[in-house]
């Protein structure tokens, strides 16, 4: 299993729940996709996390969206 997409697909999710989350919040309504989005990315960093520790660190995380970007494209 590739752990890095896990975690970049993760990254990625919780990334564009925000607008979504802004979006409801300014129309006065429940921000359920938005949650749930975040609630999913959330649970793909933690799974990715857990299954390689020491892997993902702040300053690796650049690195990694390039491999995975890098390795899908060619």
């Amino acid at each position: 299993m590739d752990y890095d997409l896990i975690f970049v697909i993760g990254v990625l999710l919780a990334v564009f729940s925000i607008p979504a989350l802004v979006n409801a919040f300014s129309d006065g309504l429940l921000p359920r996709l938005a949650l749930g989005m975040i609630a999913v990315g959330a649970g793909l960093i933690y799974l990715a996390i857990q299954s390689a520790p020491g892997a993902y660190s702040v300053e690796a995380v650049p690195d990694i969206f390039v491999s995975v970007v890098a390795k899908y494209l060619n």
